[in-house]
């Protein structure tokens, strides 16, 4: 009897001295040589590709988010502040009621197919604004001109680039509202439009908050 009471005491003093050291490991010792390392490598993309102005973060680089007017009473969805330069939809985006302090950010596809319904509605509609909003006394803007991306989300609903087609379309409309030349605009982004990565790799784009905060700065020096 004392054997097994001996023999279970060591037992447990071993299992409990392994769950300290790897607690220790795992729990401490790895993150902190992770964290460090990232902070030293890569501290920019470690802290969430931040985007700062006007000395405080206003968002991140990998993230998009909505440039729209203060809601009115009874308004469903606000409307679209067309001061701004206007990232892509966000269809697949769910609401979030668990937490109140902190919005959740919720991301997703619209998982429609192609021959939906309510995909081509979608479609139909967001074109029909992009039209809308962008025409200006002698600039119109036709269906054909519209660009995928003005009208679709992407797969998580997140994605914080447009197209160069997409920004150039808004330029006459953003110039308009914030009395520039619709060449400081073109200019604008063209200095903000990024290359395919390596060269080869995806797309032309534009980051739809680092080129409003620089809209923001040249209406602030007119």
């Amino acid at each position: 009897m004392n054997n097994s009471l001996v023999n279970t005491a060591r037992v447990l003093g071993a299992g409990l001295r392994a769950l300290l050291v790897l607690t220790l490991v795992t729990g401490v010792i790895y993150p902190l040589a992770v964290t460090g390392i990232a902070q030293g490598l890569f501290r920019d993309r470690a802290d969430g590709s931040e985007i700062t102005a006007d000395g405080r973060v206003v968002g991140s680089s990998l993230i998009g988010q909505s440039y729209d007017l203060p809601p009115k009473q009874g308004q469903q969805s606000p409307a679209a502040d067309l001061r701004w330069f206007q990232g892509r939809p966000a269809n697949g985006l769910g609401t979030n009621s668990v937490n109140t302090r902190y919005r959740l950010i919720l991301s997703g596809a619209t998982n429609l197919s192609a021959d939906s319904e309510d995909l081509v509605r979608q479609v139909d509609d967001a074109r029909a604004a992009v039209v809308k909003d962008n025409s200006v006394p002698g600039h119109p803007v036709r269906p054909s001109d519209v660009p995928a991306d003005a009208v679709t989300s992407s797969g998580s609903g997140l994605d914080p680039d447009i197209s160069p087609q997409y920004a150039a379309l808004q330029v006459h409309r953003v110039a308009a509202r914030n009395g520039l030349s619709v060449a400081a605009v073109e200019k604008l982004v063209e200095d903000h439009t990024q290359g395919r990565t390596l060269g080869f790799i995806g797309e032309p784009r534009v980051n739809v908050l680092e080129l409003n905060i620089a809209l923001k700065n040249l209406v602030a020096r007119k």
